[in-house]
């Protein structure tokens, strides 16, 4: 069996929940990371299936898309829960994430509403939201005491928001202690430690706020 090939930019974006994924759970993945607008990038993506990353090439086969790619990996990883209401809570979640992801996106690249707009309303009102979703289940992630794909999600998303205010997930104490003990994971920790020390870019940058 050959080394999964993750393919994305050189930032962190939607290639990140997958680089969690196989980090966290110590799966070895070949990351290809492509400059934006490089030669490289513009003749790799006349392969692709939809000509857009991430893309997963393994064993021949090519994934496209976020969330087919996070659920594929899900399934063969044993990463998505152990019922269909497991499954599906899941999806929920991840669901949940995207749309919140769209608002913060449509402030940093489109300059709709305010920073303080996000910041003391658009993001808190989704936090809430995913406070109350993850409290229905008892344990330390989205669903008990095991990690599932929509984990990295949620933990990329609100390590991003926490560049857009240090303080914001301060009144949602489950998101909180959830996002310290991802960072303090011992596959990710490292990980983590050298992403920040290599300033891999991240959107905010776009806003002044990293």
């Amino acid at each position: 069996m050959t080394v999964p090939q993750l393919y994305y930019f050189a930032i962190r974006g939607l290639g990140e929940y997958i680089r969690l994924l196989f980090t966290d759970n110590g799966i070895d993945f070949e990351d290809i990371r492509f400059k934006s607008r490089s030669p490289q990038w513009r003749e790799a993506k006349k392969s692709m299936i939809f000509g857009q990353m991430p893309c997963l090439k393994h064993d021949g086969k090519e994934y496209a898309q976020t969330g087919a790619i996070m659920r594929h990996l899900a399934r063969v990883y044993d990463l998505n829960g152990s019922t269909e209401d497991d499954a599906t809570f899941l999806d929920m979640f991840f669901e949940g994430l995207r749309d919140c992801r769209q608002k913060y996106v449509r402030y940093i690249y489109f300059d709709e509403g305010t920073r303080e707009d996000l910041v003391q309303k658009t993001l808190p009102d989704c936090l809430a939201k995913f406070e109350e979703l993850f409290n229905i289940h008892r344990g330390n992630f989205v669903i008990g005491d095991k990690p599932n794909y929509a984990d990295y999600i949620l933990f990329e998303e609100l390590d991003v928001y926490t560049h857009l205010d240090a303080k914001i997930l301060d009144k949602f104490p489950s998101l909180k202690a959830f996002w310290e003990m991802m960072w303090n994971r011992p596959n990710l920790k490292t990980y983590l430690e050298k992403r920040k020390a290599d300033g891999v870019w991240i959107s905010v940058v776009e806003k002044g706020m990293h």
